[in-house]
């Protein structure tokens, strides 16, 4: 369960930026999540609500936004979604393909208090 160590460093990043801004608690981080990272929301909340308890951030509100996996071909230049890892272009069939978003994972916002 990676989540658990992704969790950890989401944790981390919150306490420190309430640390830094003599904040007491942390309201809400939003993440932005790439498809392709395989991250389970759900598990990732779970994990975050159970590494943050006792901390600044035990309230924290963690919304979670998936990003989906979009190719661009090199070939023809289209841009498409990546279905089930299928690295091919839809339009001419070239595997030329360039990811151009899927695999983020960070802290987009963090709120303290």
């Amino acid at each position: 369960m990676h989540e658990m160590a992704i969790a950890q460093g989401i944790l981390d990043i919150a306490l420190a930026a309430a640390a830094e801004n003599d904040a007491a608690t942390v309201a809400r981080i939003k993440l932005q999540v790439g498809e392709m990272t395989e991250v389970e929301p759900e598990a990732l909340t779970f994990c975050f609500a159970a590494l943050a308890a006792g901390t600044a951030a035990a309230a924290a509100e963690l919304e979670v936004e998936v990003l989906p996996l979009v190719g661009r071909c090199r070939d023809c230049g289209r841009e498409f979604r990546v279905e089930r890892f299928r690295f091919l272009c839809p339009g001419c069939g070239s595997a030329g393909v360039e990811i151009v978003s899927g695999r983020e994972l960070r802290v987009e916002h963090l709120e303290v208090e």
